[in-house]
């Protein structure tokens, strides 16, 4: 195709391709066939195949999105198996799941920058989170262009009759395409419009849509809006059963001694009393936000299949037990989440039981998913129970009363308690629809309440402003883990993972996400290391100075252990809770560092070269004239690591004493084995913040023009 100099496109607001799935059954016993991915949120019902004469063959069409995709075929509803004609990977849980990677069209032919011709199906912008932003006082605008395509990009905007043209940076980029951004200030109030320059050797084009530049008002552009609360909280994350037991006389009769190893059936009494007891290890540790593992009447331990959404299980206290606790820890500025599931139940939920009793004729059949009858509790059940498992049937959200009767108890805990958010359980497998009511209400009670949903992978589509404020931020634990407890990746894809994690959302979203280095879901980070506590050390520097609300699983603060669940639910070690244990020092020095320095809070993030690409990482954080180098050597050996960064002035370590000297260009610090540094310049304490210039292409830190 030639293309006109100066020409017109209209810019992609979706890449999206039309793909066939296929699945030949290894026999014709199967019954049916559905594909579940990264694009329907692991729906196993979403999207069924229709099999072939053979009565083997199952296939599908859906459409995607370009990029990469993970996906799995489940059989007859239960068996979830891997495409066998596809490429596999191992997500950060441990599953392995199949790989789609779909390019436009046109990929065919590889990409040269200057051979005058551009993959027009690459190009894509669309005027919604995060391709176009609003965040403290700056409006972002980002394009994709295909990898290795371009020799240039430039953003041309015109308000107040004035035009001006600016070169866009590369911010992210992949296998796939090249993510360009351009930044300016804003009063969030004039009108302007813009449209994307992309040159490459003499083909210029104009990125439009239909011929018209993009028009951006106060009214026609709200971008996410989050608690502004949260990047400023460190949270501590306790399952309530293993915390501290407080109260003997609402221990389940079978329940374990403290020094136990847990099973998937264990009960130790942890409860609500025992966790306002330690309300002074909190403090001193300096939290000031709690995530409650799930507290609601239940029949198994953890409280993942609730049976009533209005009643504290008695093991754990009373109502107004849990009342008193939320109240003693915001007097005490610490702010309650509560997690909760509103994807399935229990099977004595009251409803259920009915079911099991009265079958076609019970007036409650419509809040559950029925595949046949009669109705009973065993393995692969006749209903649809989350990932297959009888105990927690999966509850139908389109019914009106049931509807009702969750969202309800949202605003009942609200009157009866200090909430400040939810976090929720299995999220991505529960409607988008019910999530935008559910914000509704939440934010109807107090909208400052955070809202933050469990799902693996990007979160996206549940991050527009409409559905959640946050995700847990498992990409973010993946990288971690990687580089500094496996150690599969260097240093320099590292901070390049960190920069893809980061760039998936608004910047303020991307501050608001939860970032962990463990949970009750996930092996403990030290387990990973093997045990090696300067991994645990290294990793919470990095957790404590990138952006997003810091959460630590109960424990991990002292070093606990644990390997996959159950064992990672040990009750909590209190005996290690001292001011011997180096741990706990560190832990408590880093939550300090973070309090004391709004730019590990607030600061923009980049990825900075270092001499050691493979063992010394470092990354900066930026906030007006403030600067932040953080350094990170995992060798067993002393490294002197000189980083690229301009005009930084003088600065020390704030964290330990490591030797650093600035030079106009670079950073010389001096790391000694497994070790870390936090560097400041002397403007990281100034009262007043001005917008500041990140220089992602170059990998380095510009002062602003």
């Amino acid at each position: 195709m030639t293309l006109a100099l100066a020409s017109a496109i209209t810019a992609l607001l979706s890449a999206q391709v039309k793909h066939e799935f296929v699945f030949t059954a290894p026999s014709a016993g199967v019954k049916t066939v559905h594909v579940a991915g990264t694009f329907n949120g692991w729906s196993y019902g979403t999207n069924p195949m229709t099999v072939d004469p053979d009565g083997r063959t199952w296939r599908t069409d859906v459409t995607l999105d370009v990029g990469k995709h993970l996906y799995k075929f489940v059989l007859n509803g239960t068996d979830w198996i891997t495409d066998p004609n596809a490429k596999t990977e191992t997500d950060g849980g441990g599953h392995v799941n199949s790989v789609l990677l779909l390019a436009p069209e046109g990929y065919g032919t590889p990409a040269k920058r200057g051979d005058g011709v551009l993959t027009e199906t690459a190009i894509r912008h669309a005027q919604a989170s995060p391709m176009i932003n609003f965040d403290r006082g700056r409006l972002s605008l980002r394009v994709d262009v295909r990898s290795n395509d371009a020799q240039r990009v430039e953003a041309k905007v015109t308000r107040g009759g004035k035009a001006e043209t600016a070169p866009m940076r590369v911010i992210d980029s992949n296998e796939l395409r090249e993510r360009y951004e351009y930044a300016m200030p804003w009063d969030g109030k004039s009108p302007l419009s813009y449209r994307f320059v992309i040159t490459d050797g003499a083909t210029r084009r104009a990125v439009t849509m239909g011929g018209k530049d993009f028009q951006v008002t106060a009214t026609s552009y709200v971008g996410p809006r989050v608690p502004n609360w949260v990047e400023k909280t460190i949270f501590y994350q306790i399952f309530p059963d293993r915390f501290e037991n407080g109260d003997a006389k609402n221990d389940p009769a079978e329940v374990s001694p403290w020094s136990a190893m847990p099973t998937y059936l264990t009960r130790f009494g942890g409860d609500a009393v025992g966790i306002e007891k330690r309300l002074d290890h909190l403090k001193k540790l300096g939290v000031n936000g709690v995530y409650i593992n799930p507290i609601m009447k239940a029949p198994a331990y953890h409280r993942y299949d609730p049976v009533d959404f209005y009643q504290v299980d008695p093991e754990f206290g009373t109502n107004q037990e849990f009342g008193r606790l939320t109240r003693a820890m915001q007097s005490n500025g610490i702010r309650v989440v509560l997690d909760q599931i509103f994807d399935h139940v229990g099977t004595t939920f009251p409803p259920f039981v009915d079911l099991l009793k009265n079958q076609q004729a019970s007036k409650f059949k419509d809040y559950f998913f029925v595949n046949e009858w009669p109705v009973e509790v065993r393995k692969n059940p006749p209903y649809l129970g989350w990932y297959n498992v009888e105990s927690m049937p999966k509850v139908n959200l389109a019914n009106p009363e049931l509807k009702k009767y969750l969202l309800d108890s949202v605003n009942f805990w609200h009157e009866h308690a200090q909430l400040s958010g939810w976090r929720l359980d299995v999220a991505n497998e529960v409607p988008q629809w019910f999530w935008r009511e559910f914000r509704q209400r939440v934010k109807t009670i107090d909208p400052d309440a955070w809202i933050v949903g469990e799902v693996w992978s990007d979160a996206n589509q549940w991050l527009q402003g409409d559905q959640w404020d946050a995700s847990m931020n498992y990409p973010f634990q993946y990288a971690v883990r990687d580089f500094l407890a496996k150690k599969t990746m260097t240093a320099k894809e590292f901070t390049f993972q960190l920069m893809q994690v980061y760039g998936l959302y608004a910047p303020q979203v991307s501050r608001n996400q939860l970032n962990f280095l463990s949970t009750h879901d996930t092996p403990r980070f030290i387990h990973e290391a093997g045990n090696d506590r300067s991994a645990q050390k290294l990793a919470a520097v990095v957790q404590f100075t990138w952006p997003g609300a810091p959460s630590v699983y109960y424990g991990e603060e002292l070093g606990m252990e644990g390997a996959h669940d159950p064992d990672n639910r040990r009750p909590m070690r209190w005996d290690l809770a001292n001011d011997g244990n180096d741990m706990f020092a560190h832990y408590r020095k880093l939550i300090a560092l973070r309090h004391r320095h709004p730019i590990l809070v607030e600061g923009d993030p980049v990825a900075l070269e270092t001499s050691n690409s493979t063992d010394v990482a470092a990354f900066g954080r930026t906030l007006g004239a403030q600067r932040a180098v953080i350094a990170i050597n995992r060798a067993n050996s002393p490294q002197t690591a000189v980083v690229k960064v301009n005009n930084f002035g003088k600065g020390a370590d704030v964290l330990g004493s490591q030797a650093v000297t600035s030079q106009s260009r670079s950073l010389t610090i001096r790391l000694a084995p497994r070790s870390a540094a936090v560097v400041l310049n002397r403007r990281a304490y100034p009262e007043t913040v001005s917008i500041y210039h990140f220089d992602h292409s170059n990998h380095s830190m510009e002062a602003p023009q």
